[in-house]
């Protein structure tokens, strides 16, 4: 696993190519890579907000209720977040004369996702917790790089697969947003 992050953080298209040869079950692939990976943001929320804490308008402020429910809110969004890209990933491949693939499309997203879910060690300083959301924009750069090759897109069609499937995944992304962020809310004040 270790390898596997090094190398798509540091050489992604020959990465791709080695990931677009091998057909690992995506039920393996979120045991073995996105489960594991998805603790470093969990862990690192829970440190942050509900033991180090941060500083509102002056007046610190850390609790331990806030630790635990930005750490299952961090690894709600991020395994969500995979599954619901992979899906959209899979259901618009045929559109874009790409091979669909569910297991393929998973591989694709969680391996994308390896700069966010590393990225998530910032949570620990929650002043520094934007720099994760920076990390994403690499793994948007992953995933268009990784989608010829691994979902077999036309090279003429690549950009356009990727549009799209951004898109889609940032609606269907906000949606379960504002949903955890209600859920926060409201169990902020219970």
């Amino acid at each position: 696993m270790f390898n596997r992050v090094k190398e798509i953080l540091t050489a992604p298209k020959k990465e791709w190519a080695v990931i677009a040869g091998e057909s690992t079950p995506h039920a393996k692939l979120f045991v073995g890579y996105v489960l594991p990976l998805s603790l470093i943001p969990a862990i690192a929320a829970f440190i942050g907000y509900g033991l180090i804490g941060y500083s509102v308008l002056g007046v610190h402020v850390h609790l331990m209720s806030w630790g635990i429910r930005h750490a299952v809110t961090q690894w709600i969004v991020m395994v969500g977040g995979v599954y619901i890209t992979a899906l959209v990933v899979n259901l618009l491949a045929e559109n874009f004369g790409a091979k669909k693939d569910f297991d393929q499309a998973f591989s694709l997203v969680a391996y994308s996702y390896t700069p966010m879910l590393v990225g998530g060690i910032f949570y620990i300083l929650p002043a520094l917790s934007l720099l994760a959301a920076l990390a994403g924009l690499y793994g948007l750069y992953l995933l268009y790089v990784g989608m010829q090759p691994v979902m077999k897109a036309p090279a003429d069609r690549n950009t356009g697969y990727f549009i799209v499937s951004l898109v889609l995944t940032i609606v269907v992304t906000a949606v379960l947003s504002a949903v955890m962020a209600a859920i926060l809310l409201s169990s902020f004040f219970l």
